[in-house]
């Protein structure tokens, strides 16, 4: 007693700042004990629901093993229709329904052929479907986005009006899945979405969908035209990759009109597929106003030249030899190289800028 009394009376006797950092000090003591022993608490909770979760994994492991390995002859043999029946009741606890989703997920990944169809009978016979549609009316974003996931997985086309509500989700996660669920399913028919949104398709998005689009046998009947046309300026960039990427010569026309487009990205964009897809008529086009147009459309311009010139183009071509922008000048000494390489070589003596004449000996020899 007489050291807590002790203590009572040195933190009496002290400065304020000492009783209030030895008052801190306690504080942050009993904090910290709290946290340990919460610690504790979590890591024995933790791994508690992992030894509960990997009793139930191995016990419907067996179950879908078994299913799997219980086919006749029959449309669904006596044993399956005991085991549907045994994890159709089983689903109704949200615990094991997450289980044997992941489950099912993990073994359609693994397998193929007549297995895999298996498994997506079974998703379907179980009644999951139907809480993965439940999903998209759900308030929360991320369960929404997880809905759409798993309707892909499974390949549910006919939650299709369900998905497409979500087309202008204010959350891009939401518009990913959404999107990725079309293209995956209804392939080049899925794009028709696009006509709908009104959201911006991202650029990440946009590469998310081609990678999906280029990896299907079938890449007809892509409405690349009316796209072009859209409000929507992210999606004519979209329509622009589209173009280029499956050569689409018939939207050519389109393309052209996109030229005096209000948006200088979308312009610089429809030069550089009009050059892709050989459309000489854009050079003329542009050539008319060239001087009218933003730095980076003439870039554009004189890198389309380099593909598509003639040998009238000469006395255009040669007015930009000196041109001040970098980009602009090497692509016009390049193609006047081609044109005319006896006034290619004049310049060499005609010239006294040693910058000029670095640029000239770089062409001459590449």
């Amino acid at each position: 007693m007489s050291i807590y009394h002790d203590l009572i009376d040195y933190l009496k006797e002290s400065p304020l700042i000492i009783q209030i950092l030895w008052i801190m000090t306690g504080l942050f003591i009993i904090i910290i004990i709290f946290l340990i022993f919460r610690l504790r608490s979590l890591r024995k909770g933790l791994r508690s629901k992992g030894r509960t979760i990997a009793l139930y994994e191995k016990k419907y492991e067996a179950y879908l093993l078994n299913y799997l390995y219980s086919e006749s002859d029959e449309e669904i043999s006596a044993s399956q229709k005991v085991i549907i029946s045994q994890l159709k009741k089983s689903t109704k606890d949200p615990f094991i329904r997450k289980i044997l989703l992941s489950l099912l997920v993990k073994l359609k990944q693994e397998v193929s052929g007549e297995i895999s169809d298996s498994v997506q009978r079974l998703y379907f016979q179980i009644g999951l479907v139907d809480y993965a549609v439940a999903r998209l009316y759900h308030k929360k974003w991320y369960v929404i986005a997880k809905g759409i996931r798993e309707l892909n997985q499974f390949q549910v086309k006919a939650a299709h009006d369900d998905v497409m509500m979500h087309i202008n989700h204010p959350r891009r996660e939401v518009r990913k899945e959404m999107q990725l669920y079309m293209v995956n399913l209804f392939h080049a028919e899925g794009l028709n979405f696009l006509a709908q949104l009104e959201m911006q398709l991202s650029e990440w998005d946009q590469i998310q969908l081609l990678r999906v689009l280029q990896q299907l046998e079938n890449q007809e009947n892509l409405n690349i035209k009316s796209w072009l046309k859209s409000n929507n300026h992210s999606i004519v960039c979209f329509a622009l990759k589209l173009a280029e990427i499956y050569s689409d010569i018939e939207s050519i026309d389109e393309i052209l009109k996109l030229l005096h487009h209000i948006e200088q990205r979308i312009r610089v964009e429809s030069i550089r597929v009009l050059s892709v897809l050989n459309a000489v008529q854009a050079k003329y086009i542009l050539k008319a106003d060239i001087e009218s147009r933003s730095t980076e459309e003439q870039i554009a311009f004189f890198a389309m030249m380099e593909n598509l010139f003639d040998v009238s183009d000469e006395s255009f071509i040669s007015a930009y030899v000196d041109h001040p922008v970098f980009e602009i000048k090497v692509s016009a000494l390049k193609i006047l190289k081609v044109i005319n390489r006896a006034k290619f070589d004049a310049l060499k003596t005609e010239s006294t800028d040693p910058h000029f004449l670095r640029i000239i000996t770089f062409i001459e020899k590449n």
